[in-house]
C-alpha cells in the first residue's frame, strides 16, 4: 500500500492500485428508463454542487450526487440513472470544461465526458494510467495528469483521443505522480505529489517542462489567487517514507518569478489537506482536523478555524461560488454512505445532506 496516498483511517477501506479495468451495472442494477434533464430547478446564485464519490477500491461503486442550494435537495447515483451503467472503480475528480463535465475514474483509467445538464455520455478518454485532474488548454488540448506515470497526457478534447506526452524531468514511472494544474499568463503549473516535491512550469505551445521549482515533501494542492501567487500545501511525507518526513507546510509562490515566497509550517505529523480558494481569489481554505481560513495577504497562520470537527475525519472541502458557504465531506466510516455538512462564510451550522460512498471532490455548476 502506498501509504502517501491516504490517511491511516482512509486506507483501512481504500487503496489506489496500479491496474484496474472499466465495469459497468448488470442489466438489472440499471434503471428501467434513463432519465433526460438532471438539474433540479430553479437554480440560485450559487448553482448546483456536484458530488464525486469515489466508492471502494476494486468495488465499481464509485457515483456522482447532485446538490441544489436554492431547494436544498439532492439526487444520487445520477450517472447512472442518466447512462444505464455504473460510474467505475474510484472517481477521483470532475471539471466542466468546453461545454462537458468530464469525470476522471482513476482506477477504471477512464474519463467520461458528459453533457453537464443531462449527464448522458457524450465520449470517452481511455489508456490512461491512473489519470487524477483534466485541465483544459484550448479547443483542441487539454492535459491529464496521472500517477505511477512519468508523463502528462495530451488529449483532444474533441476526437477524446490521446495525442501526446509531455515527459516529466527527473521523474521514475514507477513513482511518477501529477497531480492538480492551473493556468497563469502563458503558462501550466502543476504539483508533483506521491513521492514529489516539485511544482512544474509547462508551455503549452511547446507542451514541454519548462522549470521546476522544489517547495518540499509531496505538494498535494495547487491554486492561484488574484495577485498572481500560486500556493501549494505539502503533506510532509510520514515516518519511514523513503523520501523523507518532515512538518506539512502552506507555501507561497510568486509566479512572475516562479521563487517561494512564504512559508507558513505547521507542527511535524499534522494532517493537512484539501487546500482550496474561493472564487474571488483572496481567501484559502484547508482541513487540518477542523476547516481553517486565511486571507491570501495574512503574515501568519489563523489561531481559530472556522468550523471545528464533531469528531469525525474530514475528507474533502469545497467553497460556494458567490456565497462562500463551506461544504464539507465526511466519509463517516468510508464504507458506507457519506454526508455533507453545510456552514455559512462565518461557519455557522446550515445543514447537511446524505451523498454516495467516500465523497472526496466537488464541482460548482450554473448554466
Amino acid at each position: 500500500m502506498r501509504n502517501s496516498f491516504l490517511s491511516a483511517a482512509a486506507a483501512l477501506a481504500i487503496t489506489f492500485p496500479l491496474t484496474a479495468t472499466l465495469s459497468s451495472c448488470s442489466k438489472s442494477d440499471a434503471p428501467e428508463e434513463p432519465i433526460g434533464g438532471i438539474i433540479p430547478r430553479p437554480i440560485g446564485e450559487d448553482g448546483v454542487l456536484f458530488v464525486v464519490n469515489e466508492g471502494n477500491f476494486q468495488y465499481s461503486n464509485a457515483s456522482l450526487s447532485v446538490y441544489n442550494p436554492a431547494s436544498e435537495t439532492v439526487e444520487n447515483e445520477i450517472f447512472i440513472k442518466a447512462n444505464g451503467m455504473k460510474l467505475g472503480d474510484v472517481a477521483q475528480s470532475m471539471t466542466i470544461a468546453d461545454g462537458k463535465a468530464w469525470i476522471v475514474v482513476n482506477n477504471s483509467n477512464v474519463i467520461f465526458a458528459v453533457d453537464p445538464e443531462t449527464l448522458k455520455e457524450k465520449g470517452r478518454i481511455e489508456g490512461l494510467t491512473s489519470p487524477r485532474f483534466f485541465h483544459l488548454v484550448n479547443d483542441t488540448k487539454a492535459y491529464v495528469t496521472q500517477q505511477y506515470d512519468n508523463r502528462i497526457a495530451i488529449v483532444n478534447p474533441k476526437t477524446y483521443s490521446i495525442t501526446g506526452y509531455i515527459d516529466i524531468p527527473g521523474m521514475e514511472a514507477s513513482s511518477g505522480s501529477t497531480e492538480q494544474m492551473v493556468s497563469y499568463g502563458d503558462y501550466v503549473y502543476c504539483n508533483c505529489w506521491s513521492y514529489q516535491k516539485s511544482i512544474i512550469k509547462i508551455d503549452p505551445e511547446t507542451d514541454k517542462v519548462v522549470d521546476s521549482l522544489e517547495v518540499g515533501i509531496q505538494p498535494k494542492t495547487l491554486a492561484v489567487d488574484k495577485y498572481g501567487k500560486l500556493w501549494t500545501m505539502t503533506d510532509g511525507g510520514w515516518d519511514g517514507n523513503p523520501l523523507g518526513y518532515e512538518a506539512p507546510a502552506l507555501i507561497k509562490i510568486d509566479a512572475k518569478t516562479f521563487s517561494v515566497e512564504k512559508e507558513f509550517t505547521f507542527n511535524l505529523g499534522d494532517y493537512c489537506s484539501k487546500m482550496t480558494i474561493n472564487t474571488a481569489q483572496d481567501r484559502l481554505y484547508w482541513i487540518k482536523n477542523d476547516v481553517w481560513s486565511m486571507d491570501v495577504t495574512a503574515e501568519q497562520l489563523p489561531a481559530i478555524p472556522i468550523v471545528k470537527t464533531d469528531g469525525t475525519w474530514y475528507y474533502g472541502l469545497t467553497i460556494a461560488p458567490s456565497s462562500d458557504d463551506v461544504y464539507v465531506a465526511d466519509a463517516i466510516d468510508y464504507t458506507q454512505n457519506g454526508r455533507i455538512l453545510r456552514f455559512s462564510s462565518d461557519g455557522e451550522p446550515l445543514g447537511e445532506f446524505s451523498v454516495g460512498i467516500n465523497p472526496g471532490s466537488f464541482c460548482w455548476y450554473k448554466d
